[in-house]
């Protein structure tokens, strides 16, 4: 059942109000009913997703809900942990939290004007790190705010650490905040909460000694499980910005190095099981050989871009093997995506056409012109340098482009709001939207025109 939209949320209350009711659930054996407000259970407030989730694991619910003018007491009865099946009209069931630092490699301070006004909000709200994964940087929270996440057992907990010099991380991010909040980290490692730590690395300004530094630091907080680094993503839209440059090939090796170092020392100085690995990136910068899939252990940076090519190259290899027997019926067809993960499709296409030799597959890398070049991976293509680069680019233009899922929102539009029919229209080419695993692009391809 759809959600009112979250913009009609502003309300404090009305975030609060209910949706939906999942059918079958314990809320649709009640009296609950589409359009009554939260206001509590058994007797606790809820301010938002996190009292409402802590609070509903009980096996005996006493809710007092608000309906128009009156209130009302519903009782339910449910397993432990069972969901009570109630959707609301705001996912978080509060005013989202939005950033408090100016940080000085801010990738939204580099968008262009023009875009999807959601684009330019910046989020830090710790509560989406918990529901969808999301890093936060720890700046926003209080004493009661991490009393809360600890109290309520909220592990892992996602943190962009980027370094752990105080003074150097306030000039970073741009908030006299930001170094006294490190403390945090040692209050959750106290608690036993799970921490994976993310480092956005500008040269000069946080690799070298900076991140021995970091990960010396990190690697004595017993609960941390993974560190990563990424490197700082540089549009072409950095006017009366702080002046950074992109990574060269010798930084990136330095970083890589670096990593080497920690991971030589093993487990007589680093807590057992946790993953250090700069991101695919700089492997790809350095010219290097991404390592195998052993060196990521349990991938838990995968959605940074740690460890994605390896596990991608991984499944495609055990992909094809599942599928060797499948007959394809001969027709041509385009493969979309950014420069980045160009070689590794062209490495998948090979393998594929040494067991299907009647498919014609050209992969075709886009410079992201509206970014910038330094601007590599496909999730941030546009449709219009898409459109530009396939126009015209031979006299007989494949059947069927393959566009890779990342570059469109839950919503199905690109950067500059484009849908896969507008893209089709423009090219006068089938199109298939494919998501980013071997498995589905065999499939894509295996279904023909």
């Amino acid at each position: 059942m759809a959600c009112i939209k979250a913009a009609w949320c502003k309300n404090k209350k009305l975030s609060k109000q209910i949706a939906g009711i999942a059918p079958g659930s314990p809320a649709a054996h009640s009296k609950i009913a589409v359009g009554d407000v939260l206001l509590s259970i058994n007797g606790h407030a809820i301010a938002d997703v996190l009292d409402y989730r802590f609070h509903a694991t009980e096996r005996k619910l006493k809710l007092q809900l608000q309906r128009g003018d009156k209130q009302y007491t519903a009782k339910i009865r449910k397993d432990e942990y069972d969901d009570l099946g109630l959707e609301f009209a705001d996912g978080l069931m509060d005013k989202q939290t939005p950033c408090q630092n100016k940080c000085i490699f801010c990738f939204i301070d580099q968008l262009p004007r023009g875009l999807r006004k959601p684009l330019y909000f910046k989020d830090d709200d710790a509560r989406l790190g918990f529901l969808f994964g999301n890093y936060i940087t720890l700046t926003n929270l209080t004493d009661h705010d991490v009393q809360r996440i600890i109290a309520m057992r909220l592990s892992p907990i996602n943190i962009s650490v980027h370094t752990t010099n105080p003074a150097l991380r306030c000039t970073m991010m741009g908030n006299a905040h930001a170094g006294d909040c490190l403390r945090y980290l040692h209050d959750f490692a106290a608690a036993g909460l799970e921490i994976n730590c993310q480092l956005v690395l500008c040269p000069g300004i946080n690799d070298g000694d900076e991140l021995r530094r970091s990960l010396h630091d990190l690697l004595q907080l017993p609960t941390v499980k993974s560190i990563a680094a990424v490197p700082v993503g540089l549009t072409k839209h950095r006017e009366k910005l702080h002046p950074l440059t992109p990574f060269t090939r010798e930084q990136a090796q330095q970083v890589i190095d670096v990593f080497n170092e920690y991971q030589a020392v093993g487990a007589d100085a680093n807590p057992p099981g946790v993953e250090l690995a700069p991101a695919d990136e700089f492997f790809l910068l350095a010219e290097q050989d991404i390592p195998p899939v052993e060196y990521y252990g349990e991938f838990r940076q995968l959605e940074n871009g740690v460890g994605m090519w390896a596990l991608f190259k991984d499944d495609m290899l055990a992909a094809i093997q599942d599928n060797y027997a499948l007959r394809i019926t001969h027709y041509a067809l385009r493969i979309v995506t950014g420069k980045a993960a160009a070689p590794l499709l062209q490495f998948f296409v090979d393998e594929l056409q040494k067991v299907w030799h009647n498919i014609s597959i050209d992969v075709q890398p886009i410079t992201n012109d509206f970014l910038g070049e330094h601007i590599t991976v496909a999730g941030l293509l546009t449709a219009r340098d898409v459109i530009a680069q396939l126009v015209g680019t031979d006299g007989n233009p494949p059947a069927t482009v393959l566009l890779p899922q990342t570059m469109f929102n839950h919503e199905g539009v690109t950067l500059d709001a484009y849908t896969a029919k507008d893209i089709a229209r423009e090219l006068d080419m089938p199109v298939k939207v494919v998501p980013c695993d071997a498995q589905s692009l065999i499939d894509a391809i295996s279904c023909g025109e």
